[in-house]
């Protein structure tokens, strides 16, 4: 059994440190442990400082992709690396490395393939009330989105098993956080949730720059996987509600032309049903297309893990064919390995 913690990294020079050094280096029922970095763009020497640290696998961006494409990208790499299981962790420190024990234990009892690090988000001073909301938001999203009853949705302190990490395919640009379990509900598997704590914050979030942004982006990143994920119960909703205003209307304009015997001066409410039932209607035709997308989309995820898993078995195969150390390995992009000496 391996386990390889991934950490994303930008400009972490600082904080990388702590955060190797209360990392384990022993876990029950685990007989390898190593590290992985992943270095997105750093303009400062996070490589160079991981490196003095012996991190076993670094993988280094040209440039800054975002946190969501750097978890993507240790994902992979953290595959190629023959990982078992994954923990991703944050470069902040903000979670406790003697944690990563009980956040794994759920998947070594073969209960679950993704295990979420509750933070109990109510009670963290260092979130502020708004902050507090918008995180039980996520967490509501994507027990509706995917029947998920999970606390914490938007905890970054996760462990996926193999499988699951080659079923997971990251398309956003901000945050994999909601996606990656809306996904998950999507493909039925077994999702839990352990407590965890946290140490105190030793600097601002640079994920939530300002409420006002993080509000917008949050709301574009629901609607859109809302939307990928239930497409026909979004556009069924959309279409239904115009559809009952229209009706709303329609039993208007009858009610007055009942009363004053004539079509005078409500012409207008006749008008607006007749406009917002056939929008409605249309709407709900597009869901149904949108649905039968959504069917190609899982073939096409379907085919994308079976040459996951292809290529990955190819790669541990050839792997254990070579010597048993392991050196560091850098990436300048999701398709460009290369070794750096030992």
């Amino acid at each position: 059994m391996k386990v390889i913690i991934q950490i994303p990294c930008y400009n972490e020079e600082a904080a990388l440190p702590q955060t190797i050094q209360e990392l384990p280096r022993t876990l029950p029922g685990v007989d390898e442990i190593e590290y992985l970095v992943i270095d997105d763009g750093s303009t400062d020497h996070t490589v160079k400082v991981a490196q003095e640290l012996q991190v076993h696998h670094i993988v280094r961006l040209k440039k800054n992709r975002g946190l969501a494409h750097a978890f993507s990208v240790g994902l992979d790499a953290a595959i190629r690396a023959n990982a078992d299981i994954i923990v991703n962790t944050d470069a902040d420190n903000q979670y406790r490395g003697t944690d990563i024990e009980q956040l794994i234990q759920p998947i070594l009892d073969g209960n679950a393939d993704i295990v979420i690090g509750d933070r109990g988000v109510s009670n963290l001073e260092h979130f502020s009330p708004l902050k507090r909301h918008l995180q039980r938001l996520g967490s509501w999203v994507v027990k509706q989105a995917a029947g998920i009853p999970i606390p914490d949705a938007t905890s970054g302190f996760r462990a996926l098993t193999r499988e699951a990490a080659l079923q997971l395919t990251v398309l956003s640009d901000y945050t994999y956080t909601l996606e990656t379990l809306i996904q998950a509900g999507a493909r039925r598997m077994a999702i839990t949730h352990v407590p965890v704590r946290t140490n105190p914050q030793i600097r601002q979030s640079r994920l939530i720059r300002n409420i006002p942004t993080f509000i917008a982006i949050s709301i574009v990143t629901i609607v859109r996987f809302f939307t990928i994920y239930r497409p026909l119960w979004v556009f069924t909703v959309a279409g239904g509600i115009l559809i009952t205003v229209a009706i709303a209307l329609g039993i208007r304009f009858l009610y007055f032309f009942w009363q004053s015997g004539g079509v005078t001066g409500h012409v207008q409410s006749l008008i607006l049903a007749a406009i917002l039932a056939i929008v409605g209607f249309q709407i709900c035709l597009i869901g149904l297309i949108a649905d039968l997308v959504a069917m190609n989309r899982k073939m096409l995820e379907e085919m994308l893990y079976r040459t996951r898993r292809s290529d990955a078995g190819t790669h541990k195969s050839n792997e254990n064919q070579t010597a048993n150390n392991h050196p560091v390995t850098c990436m300048d992009s999701a398709n460009d390995y290369h070794e750096l000496a030992d």
